[in-house]
């Protein structure tokens, strides 16, 4: 395969279980059209995002949850760096998670949902968007059951109630003073299950292959790019790839006007054990040692930063 896989999910998934999973092991990327979040959801949510992003910064800032891990609510310009990065990004972003029921017995390792009072129906979109992205993502999540050979409906339990993030990106136009080095997200690799990634058309997202070569991730206007995290990676002792990927500076024109997308971060539920599967454990391998979804988050929020 020599290049990354363009997927309508409007077809069977026992059609497309395969290719999808040759690309998640070859790239840990693939582009998934047809998909089942409506366009005017996503013009209403981009809208609305937009309005967020330009909002007075102490407006913004009132939304910064101290100690929270950047889990809900705000997270300022120039907070978030990647693993072993030296300098921070050029963005800004807000985290939707989901929201649950009075005394569920999640509730203390998830927090609550904050809303901009602001703007009016930003909470009603956005948890609509949410149960899009789900919906999508489940779908994608049995293709690749299918592929490893499971069930269609395997990942089902370890994802109901999972501790996924919905974040709405902001990548202002570039500043004349960015230090030296600073790009709009550096290489990095995802910590969830799966990342649906909304906004992607606009030139920059790029992976690192196995060949050590930086290739372009362009999927068409209202496609999805999908990666593997590193938990799938993990579950599937590196069968599927959970690759390098970062979001480059663009040049000329496009350096002067924002930026926007929506990634999805779909998560395990945070008590679900992450142990490799038998069938991706060849004969002499060691794999990773079991681990449950919430410690191994923990784990790495605070390498990133953010916790």
């Amino acid at each position: 395969m020599d290049r990354i896989a363009s997927i309508s999910l409007a077809r069977p998934v026992e059609e497309i279980a395969d290719e999808l999973g040759r690309s998640f092991s070859e790239f840990g990327f693939a582009v998934v059209r047809d998909h089942t979040i409506p366009q005017d959801l996503i013009d209403r949510a981009d809208a609305m995002a937009r309005d967020f992003f330009a909002l007075p910064t102490e407006v913004k800032q009132g939304y910064h949850i101290e100690g929270g891990g950047g889990a809900r609510g705000y997270t300022p310009f120039g907070k978030e760096i990647a693993k072993d990065a030296k300098v921070h990004d050029l963005k800004e972003f807000w985290h939707v998670g989901r929201t649950l029921p009075e005394g569920h017995p999640l509730a203390d390792v998830m927090q609550p949902n904050i809303w901009p009072e602001e703007l009016p129906g930003f909470r009603e979109t956005f948890e609509e968007l949410f149960l899009a992205f789900e919906e999508t993502g489940a779908r994608i999540l049995s293709a690749i059951a299918l592929h490893l050979g499971l069930e269609a409906d395997w990942f089902e339990p370890t994802v109901k109630d999972g501790n996924s993030v919905m974040r709405l990106l902001h990548y202002p136009p570039l500043p004349e003073d960015a230090p030296a080095g600073a790009i709009r997200a550096a290489a990095h690799g995802d910590i969830n299950t799966i990342t649906l990634l909304l906004g992607a058309e606009e030139a920059g997202l790029q992976l690192l292959n196995k060949q050590g070569e930086w290739m372009p991730v362009s999927p068409p206007k209202g496609a999805l790019a999908v990666n593997v995290g590193d938990m799938l990676d993990r579950l599937t002792n590196g069968k599927l790839r959970s690759t390098t990927h970062r979001v480059v500076n663009p040049e000329g024109e496009a350096a002067r006007r924002s930026r926007y997308s929506m990634p999805f971060f779909l998560h395990f539920r945070p008590d679900f054990l992450i142990e490799a599967l038998p069938q991706c454990v060849d004969e002499g391998e060691t794999p990773p040692p079991p681990i449950l979804a919430h410690d191994y988050l923990a784990q790495r929020l605070r390498e990133i930063g953010l916790a």
